[in-house]
C-alpha cells in the first residue's frame, strides 16, 4: 500500500483544523429575513492569528477560501459542483478537469490549464514540504499535465486513490505570479478567488476586498449578488466568551462558538449554522513496552467506561455517544461504534490477560503495576479535562494506577509526537471529511517518519484500506467502514461523543463546509 506521508504540523492534525477540512464534506446554512445591505463590511472572528496567508502552508490553508479557488467545490450537503472546472471525470488513478473560459487571476492575467497543472505539481512536490497542501492532496505521488488548447488539466497517480475529485479538485490554485515568488504569498494573495487580501497586520486584523467581475464560484456563484460584502475583516478573538460578547453587542458579525457560551447566544435573533464534531477522540499508546500494546488491556479499559456518562460530560449536557471517528457529514460516515466496541466484563478480561489484584489493591502482572499516563488539554475544548477525569475514575476503580495530566497544547503535542510519554490521550476533532485522512494515524511508521503516534498495528485495517483504495469515490464506503470497525473492535481508538459547535451571524447569513469553514460567496449582510 504505497503512499506518501505528509509533513503536517501535529497541532493542526490533532485539532483537524480548517487546513484539512475547509473544502470537504457537508455543512450547513444560516437564514434570516431582514433586508440586505449591499457592499458593506462583514467582521469575522478568528480564534488564532494567521502568520502566513500562503494557501499551501499550515495556517494559510484555512483562509485560502477567500482569495483562492479550486477546480471543484462542495455544497453544504457534500455534492460536487463546479469551480474553476466546468466538468470533470476521475478513476482511481486518473482525473481530468475542463476549465471554464474567461477566468482571471487577481493581477488580471488569464488562468490557463498549464498554470493549474503547474500549481498542482508545485503543491504536490514533497521537496517543497507544503503542510497545508499535503493535507488536501492525495497521499500517493501524482503527476499533472495540461492541454491549453482544450482547456483541460489531467493528473495521474502512482497508486490507486479513490477520491481524486475531492482531493486534487479541492486544492486552492495559486496563480503563476505567486508561484514565481512564493515568499510573497505570506502577506499577499495571488489567486482567482472572490476576494483579495488588501491589508495585513501581524496579529490581525486582516482585510479582504471583493473582486468585481468574478463569476466562477461554486456552481457559478458571482460577486455581483446583492448583499455580498465589499470588505471582509478578520479579527483575532481567542476566547469563545469574548466572541460571544462581541456577537451580542454587534462588535463582530460572524464567529464560531463552542462550549457553554453557546447557551448565552440562544434567543437573540442570531443566524446559526451547526458544525458537527467529535468530542473526546481518544488514542491508546501501543508502542512496544507499553501496557496498552496488549489489545486485551485496551479492550478492558474501553469496556469499563460509561459511554453515555462520558458523552454527557463531553457536551456539557445530554450527549450522544459518538458513532464514528469522524463527525456527521463526513464521507462514508456510519453508525459503527456501538456494534463494534469491546463489550465484556472488564475485570474478567484483565484476569484472563494475566492481570490480578489482591483485595482492593492495584492491578499487577509479572511484578509490574498497571500504570497509565492519561493526558489531555483544555486548549482543545473546555470539557476534555472532565472527560479524562471520568475515565480516570472508572479505570482507578478497575485497579489501574492513573496519572491524570492536563497539558498546554504545545506540551500535549510534544508528548504525542516527540517523547511518546503518554498511555492515553484525549483530544477533540471534527475528524477528516474523507476516510483516507485517518490512514497515517492508524498505520505506517511513528514520528518522525510518519504520523502513527500511538503505534497502531492492525492488519485487518491495513488489508481493508488496501482494498478500499482501489474502489472509486464513495463506492468503497462499505469497505472503508469495515476498516473503521476493525479499529473499534481492537480498541485502537475511541470516539467519545458526537458534538456541535455553532457558527453565529449578527446581521449576516452564510453557508459553511465540513468543519465550519465559511463559503465566501454565500455571505450576505443584512440590516
Amino acid at each position: 500500500m504505497p503512499r506518501r506521508f505528509p509533513p503536517v504540523a501535529p497541532a493542526a492534525l490533532l485539532t483537524a483544523s480548517a487546513v484539512a477540512l475547509s473544502g470537504c464534506g457537508g455543512g450547513a446554512g444560516s437564514s434570516t429575513t431582514t433586508p440586505l445591505v449591499d457592499r458593506g463590511t462583514v467582521r469575522i472572528a478568528e480564534s488564532s492569528e494567521t502568520p502566513s496567508f500562503d494557501p499551501y502552508s499550515t495556517f494559510g490553508a484555512g483562509q485560502a477560501r477567500y482569495a483562492y479557488d479550486s477546480l471543484v467545490n462542495l455544497t453544504p450537503d457534500g455534492t460536487v459542483v463546479s469551480g474553476l472546472a466546468s466538468s470533470w471525470q476521475a478513476t482511481t488513478t486518473t482525473a481530468t478537469f475542463t476549465l471554464r473560459p474567461g477566468i482571471t487571476c487577481s493581477d488580471g492575467s488569464p488562468l490557463t490549464a498549464s498554470a493549474v497543472a503547474r500549481a498542482l505539481g508545485y503543491a504536490g512536490d514533497p521537496a517543497h514540504q507544503l503542510a497545508g497542501a499535503q493535507t488536501v492532496l492525495p497521499n500517493v505521488p501524482f503527476t499533472a499535465g495540461a492541454d491549453d488548447a482544450a482547456g483541460t488539466v489531467s493528473a495521474t497517480t502512482a497508486a490507486p486513490f479513490p477520491f481524486l475529485t475531492r482531493t486534487l479538485g479541492l486544492l486552492p490554485i495559486v496563480c503563476p505570479a505567486g508561484l514565481d515568488r512564493p515568499a510573497t504569498l505570506e502577506r499577499t494573495t495571488q489567486g482567482t478567488g472572490p476576494y483579495v487580501l488588501t491589508r495585513y497586520r501581524p496579529g490581525g486584523p486582516y482585510e479582504f476586498t471583493v473582486r468585481e467581475g468574478y463569476a466562477w464560484g461554486p456552481a457559478g456563484a458571482t460577486t455581483a449578488e446583492p448583499g455580498l460584502p465589499a470588505r471582509i475583516v478578520l479579527s483575532v478573538v481567542p476566547q469563545a466568551s469574548t466572541a460571544a460578547n462581541l456577537l451580542l453587542t454587534g462588535g463582530i458579525d460572524i464567529a464560531n462558538v463552542n462550549g457553554p457560551d453557546r447557551v448565552r447566544l440562544t434567543g437573540h435573533g442570531l443566524a446559526t449554522a451547526d458544525v458537527p464534531t467529535v468530542v473526546g477522540l481518544t488514542f491508546f499508546n501501543q508502542r512496544p513496552g507499553r501496557s496498552l500494546a496488549d489489545p486485551a488491556v485496551r479492550g478492558a479499559l474501553v469496556a469499563a467506561l460509561d459511554r453515555q456518562g462520558l458523552a454527557n460530560v463531553a457536551v456539557g449536557g445530554t450527549g450522544r455517544p459518538a458513532t464514528d471517528f469522524g463527525a456527521e457529514g463526513a464521507v462514508c460516515h456510519a453508525d459503527l461504534a456501538a456494534a463494534n466496541l469491546p463489550d465484556r466484563d472488564a475485570a474478567e478480561a484483565l484476569r484472563a490477560a494475566g492481570w490480578t489484584r489482591t483485595g482492593g489493591g492495584p492491578l499487577g502482572k509479572d511484578g509490574h503495576r498497571l500504570r497509565l499516563r492519561l493526558i489531555t488539554s483544555a486548549d482543545l475544548g473546555p470539557t476534555l479535562p472532565p472527560v479524562a477525569e471520568l475515565m480516570a475514575r472508572a479505570w482507578t476503580a478497575l485497579g489501574a494506577d492513573i496519572e491524570l495530566v492536563t497539558e498546554s497544547l504545545p506540551a500535549l503535542v510534544n508528548a504525542m509526537y516527540r517523547t511518546a510519554d503518554f498511555d492515553v490521550v484525549v483530544g477533540s476533532t471534527p475528524g477528516f471529511a474523507l476516510p483516507v485522512g485517518f490512514i497515517p494515524f492508524f498505520s505506517g511508521p511513528p514520528p518522525a517518519r510518519g504520523l502513527n503516534f500511538a503505534g497502531v498495528t492492525n492488519p485487518a485495517y491495513d488489508a481493508l484500506v488496501a482494498q478500499a483504495l482501489r474502489e472509486p469515490d464513495t463506492t468503497g464506503c462499505g469497505t472503508w467502514n469495515r476498516a473503521a470497525a476493525a479499529l473499534l473492535r481492537a480498541a485502537d481508538a475511541l470516539p467519545i461523543a458526537d458534538g456541535r459547535s455553532t457558527v453565529y451571524g449578527y446581521r449576516t447569513t452564510f453557508a459553511t463546509t465540513f468543519g465550519g469553514g465559511l463559503v465566501p460567496t454565500s455571505i450576505r449582510l443584512h440590516r
